[in-house]
């Protein structure tokens, strides 16, 4: 039996895949819960062989970063995500987090299935539609000051504050922000913050 864990924060979606899984005959479902913080408790105690994850889940933990700290605490642990979007973010870090697998929610069964028997082989999956994104990932064009000081725009913070936060003069800042929405060909700031937040940069 594939001994499965499974990680849903809609209850009634997790209810679905539960009932879905339960009709395969080699195929075992040993818990279910709603966020990655908790798929990492019950993977812990449970020892599954395949932890099925959705990507958007509450609290400190989302599902790749779930499947981050499983591959740490229990490397045996095969992990596959499941998303209802094809975000490039999602995608570069699940690949960041060496999961072993990555489906969309809105894939048949059959071939959910079929990606639980594949990694528990020790397999590779990436659902076809999301290949070509993959391919077409693009290299993160800021350099390591220029992330710093995008992600705390992203947490709302002003250049002077960003200034006084990384020790350097506001000005400097303002070059930066310059710098990075020309980089990103984004419109201001806040265009610059979504373009890398969704291209997994920040």
């Amino acid at each position: 039996m594939i001994r499965i864990l499974l990680a849903e924060d809609q209850h009634v979606v997790r209810s679905a895949l539960q009932t879905l899984l339960a009709l395969e005959p080699d195929i075992e479902v040993v818990d279910a819960v709603g966020s990655g913080a908790a798929a990492v408790a019950a993977a812990l105690v449970h020892g599954p062989d395949v932890a099925v994850m959705d990507i958007d889940m509450p609290g400190e933990l989302d599902g790749i970063d779930a499947a981050g700290r499983l591959r740490a605490e229990l490397p045996g642990v095969r992990t596959l995500m499941l998303t209802a979007y094809g975000k490039p973010g999602h995608l570069r870090r699940a690949l960041a987090a060496q999961v072993d697998g990555f489906v969309l929610k809105t894939a048949p069964p059959e071939e959910l299935t079929a990606a639980i028997r594949k990694v528990t082989r020790g397999e590779r999956v990436l659902d076809p539609s999301l290949a070509v994104t993959a391919w077409h990932l693009a290299e993160n064009p800021l350099t390591e000051r220029e992330a710093d000081v995008l992600r705390l725009v992203a947490g709302g913070a002003e250049p002077p504050e960003i200034a006084g936060q990384l020790f350097l003069t506001a000005g400097t800042v303002r070059n930066y922000l310059t710098t990075i929405v020309s980089k990103l060909n984004a419109r201001n700031r806040t265009d610059a913050v979504r373009i890398a937040t969704e291209a997994g940069w920040i």
